[in-house]
């Protein structure tokens, strides 16, 4: 008996020996669950170069939001489309959709089939999305050839272009034109009333209108026409000795104050020495050049 009770209690230490580590034993990590996105997938036809597919994922699973780990790297994807960088949206209702959008970059001679690239979508606690590849068609933007029928030609011929109407513009230069020779017209007369004006009231232009008549400058008549200029123009008569008082009241004429000094020398010999009429070089006195010198002058002065 003793014998047979010390075989139980052997078999049983061994028992719970056996179990013990079973029960320590950390239990195995569960794997990463992958569930179906639900995605808004693109219009699967009539693409061309150039154009942008977008697909909406929700980001939600079992009416639980997510949040994404990782995004889709943006990027050339294949020979046709290029990945833009995706971004996250909420609509009307709150929910979060990731959005992916794809660009052809490419376009193929025929209508060809390709596909947008199937996705797995991490989450920081949550299962993976996976998206399913979604095919679309794609076709050039005009066929290689054109048919070479009807008005379906390589080459169209030029379009005539209608002529604009001109005749507002041609009736504004006219009014333009017209404006602008009334205005040089007037400018004219008026430049021309004024220069015949000043030559009938200033004292030297005057003189030399009336100098320019007379053929022999050496005559008294001559020398009386540019005396009585000085005279009116000083407002009393002018000598060799009160010229200073004329430079004073004419400053403009001080350039000519050396030749109108021997105008009055020679007008004292000839008027009052009885020498004849010439002057002392034997040569004719430059009348006239003094007197469109002192007309210049005035005129200089007058502008």
């Amino acid at each position: 008996m003793k014998a047979l009770r010390a075989v139980t209690l052997a078999l049983a230490f061994g028992a719970v020996a056996d179990l013990a580590p079973a029960a320590d034993a950390p239990a195995p990590a569960a794997a990463t669950a992958t569930v179906a996105a639900t995605v808004e997938q693109p219009r699967s036809f009539g693409h061309v170069l150039g154009d942008v597919l977008g697909q909406r994922v929700l980001l939600e699973a079992a009416g639980r939001p997510l949040q994404p780990g990782t995004l889709p790297a943006a990027g050339r994807v294949d020979l046709w489309l290029e990945r833009r960088p995706p971004r996250i949206e909420s609509d009307a209702r709150g929910r979060r959709w990731l959005v992916i959008e794809y660009q052809i970059i490419n376009a193929p001679r025929t209508l060809s089939a390709i596909a947008l690239p199937a996705l797995s979508i991490s989450t920081a606690s949550g299962p993976t999305l996976a998206l399913p590849a979604w095919p679309v068609s794609i076709a050039a933007l005009t066929p290689p050839e054109v048919f070479g029928q009807g008005d379906l030609l390589p080459l169209r011929p030029d379009r005539p272009v209608a002529a604009l109407p001109t005749d507002a513009i041609e009736r504004q230069l006219g009014l333009s034109l017209a404006a602008l020779l009334t205005v040089l017209l007037t400018w004219l007369g008026w430049w021309a009333w004024r220069n015949a004006l000043e030559a009938r009231r200033l004292p030297f232009a005057q003189a030399w209108r009336e100098l320019k008549r007379i053929d022999d400058s050496e005559s008294a008549q001559a020398w009386r026409v540019v005396h009585r200029a000085l005279n009116t123009r000083a407002g009393h008569v002018v000598h060799g000795a009160s010229l200073p008082r004329l430079m004073a009241e004419a400053p403009y004429l001080r350039p000519l104050q050396s030749r109108l000094e021997d105008f009055y020398r020679e007008s004292t010999r000839r008027f009052f020495a009885g020498d004849g009429g010439r002057s002392e070089a034997g040569s004719p006195y430059p009348l006239k050049s003094l007197c469109r010198a002192l007309r210049d002058a005035e005129k200089a002065q007058r502008h």
